[in-house]
């Protein structure tokens, strides 16, 4: 691969965009990745769309060009198909920004990949690397995307995320068709072509929160108002949620909170200047009677016991159990199954069969594995003669 800068087309204009658009009307293929601003934001920045496709290479500038129809037409069109690295990112903002956009026909090179061996998730640069033998160099990850004009190490930097893409597709598709993986890895990858897929419970920081977990209901309902009250408060201002209140301070509040203003303000863990600022409203926040759905959303976490000690025994070994079932099929067993997706699925029944799936992992995992995990109130742990067995 040349170490310049490829022939493109830089897009700064909506009529640029549609002409784009016309011209790709009946192209089989286009990959595709996006730069970002994240930082101290509430709503991200998208700075950079970058474009290969068979007429060539494009970046599209977000910035300049408002509306991006044509493009997420494209992406929409089922007959194309679109390919990414981690393109779950990009998705997720993509949707989050255009609320019913949700992507049609996806590969990701970095979900395929944990079929045919590699690690999962595996950086961009490692993949290119192992696939084609190409050393990318370092480059601008936390450069400033929005600056105009760009940098030709920029434009180098941005350009190399989707100059491979093509080449990994063709390469880890053969690799697919030769291991029998292909219809599993392409089950996977359009996950992401589901609405559901980007749906995200506004109270998810309360349900995955330790805090909550060894709180009494009392103080969970604080914590589930205090989250509320940062998130809404970063929207508004368009601040990161840290900006608003630091996660690390919500433990000392959560405890702190209930001995009144005096209380906080003599805590020597909480800056004087925000219990200043807001002390009174966290107090007034604790006081408030719960609703009917604040108290449920309360209730639907419960505390630590002896039961959960033994349940996360079995959790242990279920997980080691997926993880050798994975490796023994040369997939990786972070694709398969977070070690957290099997406690979920103990506190939540509801979703084991989302986390399942209808097809490859349950192949995969077998009907003895998918029973215990659908029968896990009644499952027992036994050691008898050095054997170890699970019985449901």
């Amino acid at each position: 691969m040349s170490q310049g800068i490829p022939d493109y087309t830089f897009i700064t204009t909506f009529e640029g965009l549609e002409q784009f658009a016309e011209e790709c009307k009946d192209i089989k293929w286009m990959g595709f990745d996006t730069e970002f601003i994240g930082e101290k934001r509430y709503h991200t920045l998208l700075c950079l769309i970058q474009i290969s496709c068979e007429h060539g290479y494009y970046l599209l500038d977000p910035i300049a060009v408002e509306n991006l129809d044509p493009f997420l037409d494209i992406l929409e069109d089922p007959n194309i198909v679109k390919i990414t690295h981690a393109g779950d990112n990009d998705y997720r903002l993509l949707n989050k920004q255009f609320a019913d956009f949700v992507p049609k026909n996806v590969f990701d090179t970095q979900v395929a990949a944990g079929f045919v061996g590699h690690r999962y998730p595996m950086s961009f640069a490692k993949l290119v690397d192992a696939e084609t033998g190409d050393m990318l160099g370092k480059g601008s990850a936390v450069t400033d995307w929005s600056q105009r004009p760009m940098s030709p190490k920029q434009i180098k930097y941005a350009l190399n995320d989707v100059i491979y893409l093509k080449e990994l597709y063709e390469k880890i598709t053969a690799k697919l068709e030769a291991n029998g993986r292909l219809t599993w890895a392409t089950e996977e990858c359009n996950q992401m072509a589901s609405p559901d897929y980007y749906y995200r419970d506004p109270n998810h920081e309360f349900l995955n929160s330790n805090i909550a977990r060894s709180s009494r209901l009392r103080e969970r309902i604080f914590l589930i108002r205090l989250y509320e009250w940062r998130r809404d408060t970063a929207e508004q201002k368009n601040y990161s949620k840290e900006m608003i209140l630091q996660s690390k301070l919500i433990s000392q509040l959560v405890r702190g909170v209930k001995g009144g203003l005096d209380s906080m303000l003599e805590n020597r863990r909480l800056p004087q200047s925000t219990i200043k600022r807001y002390g009174k409203m966290f107090v007034e926040m604790y006081n408030e009677q719960p609703t009917e759905e604040e108290t449920t959303i309360a209730n639907s976490i419960q505390r630590g016991s002896q039961e959960e000690e033994e349940d996360d025994m079995l959790i242990e070994l279920l997980y080691l159990i997926m993880k050798y079932r994975a490796n023994e099929s040369e997939i990786s067993h972070a694709l398969v199954m977070p070690r957290n997706a099997i406690k979920r699925m103990k506190q939540d029944p509801s979703t084991r069969e989302s986390i399942l799936g209808s097809g490859w992992r349950k192949d995969l995992l077998g009907p003895d594995f998918v029973s215990w995990l659908k029968n896990f109130d009644k499952l027992k742990l036994k050691i008898e003669g050095g054997k170890i067995s699970l019985e449901a």
